[in-house]
């Protein structure tokens, strides 16, 4: 695991954000672990977020134009991590939808500057793709082009329900359907193996092999 996906994964579980017990995710499945970006929820957490994404995206060496941030969630990342970019040397506009379309002002359902160019998507995870599929129709409807979505963390689970579970992931079912890259700062695998590093106390340590387990029940290679 490289340095920066440790440091992630370590921050995550130090705020609160990367939790541990039992959590029914919406998929209805019970998961040992449990990532809540909304518990990024104060300036300091939400600076040092937006940094990582911030590096993540530097590093990967992506060609784009702008953010978009699909709301909710995506509204602050998406302004956060334009900061961080910008404090980088890297200044890019920034946009978001509202979920409804407003009728006086500037009108429509856009926010920000005008989406144009190659569009990043910035989310904190995927699940079932909603949220892309929607971000990629307005992105592609302003005449732009969506070119890559950069998440917090990468489940690596298999899409579906358990008795009609896909061979892929919900990133992966992204990246074949738009044709375009999914890059995560952190990952299932950077989170287990932390857990099970020396540098994780004794009860994180614990859940090594729920976690384990569940990756063999739902994860991808």
């Amino acid at each position: 695991m490289n340095n920066l996906r440790q440091q992630f994964i370590e921050f995550a579980v130090k705020a609160g954000v990367l939790k541990f017990g039992e959590f029914v995710t919406k998929a209805g499945r019970t998961s040992p672990y449990f990532f809540n970006a909304g518990m990024f929820n104060e300036g300091a957490a939400l600076g040092q977020l937006a940094q990582f994404y911030a590096h993540t995206l530097i590093d990967s060496g992506l060609q784009f134009d702008m953010l978009f941030g699909p709301a909710y969630k995506g509204i602050t990342l998406a302004s956060a991590t334009a900061v961080a970019l910008a404090a980088q040397g890297r200044n890019v506009q920034f946009a978001y939808n509202r979920k409804e379309a407003k009728d006086h002002g500037e009108g429509g359902n856009i926010v920000g500057g005008p989406l144009k160019g190659r569009v990043l998507i910035i989310d904190d995870v995927i699940s079932a793709g909603t949220s892309v599929r929607e971000s990629v129709e307005m992105i592609r409807a302003a005449g732009a082009t969506p070119c890559a979505v950069v998440i917090a963390l990468d489940r690596m689970e298999k899409s579906g329900k358990d008795d009609a579970l896909s061979a892929n992931s919900a990133v992966e079912e992204v990246t074949q359907a738009y044709g375009m890259p999914v890059i995560s700062i952190g990952n299932l695998n950077d989170l287990l193996e932390y857990i099970s590093g020396a540098g994780a106390d004794a009860e994180l340590n614990r859940y090594q092999a729920a976690v384990a387990a569940y990756r063999e029940r739902y994860g991808v290679a």
